[in-house]
């Protein structure tokens, strides 16, 4: 399953350049090709970024890649504010 996902994000993401590159390139005076191309560009982006996300989930539960060691934002602002104070 995971190759059909990585298949599809590759496949999604060409998608989303090349009709962007459409709709940028588009005639104004054709107002129905640039909004078709950007409505696929927009999903191509969308299940580029869905794939992209399900990909990473994978790699973190399989071992694969580490998980995210980032910290809680509200660490972070507390030490912001320390820094400020003094």
């Amino acid at each position: 399953m995971s190759k059909v996902v990585a298949v599809l994000n590759v496949i999604a993401w060409s998608g989303f350049w090349a009709f962007g590159f459409i709709a940028l390139s588009a005639d104004p005076s054709a107002p129905g090709q640039m909004t078709i191309a950007v409505v696929m560009a927009a999903l191509g982006a969308a299940m580029g970024l869905w794939a992209w996300f399900w990909i990473v989930r994978h790699s973190e539960r399989t071992g694969y890649a580490s998980k995210s060691r980032s910290r809680p934002r509200f660490d972070a602002d507390t030490e912001l504010d320390r820094d400020l104070a003094g």
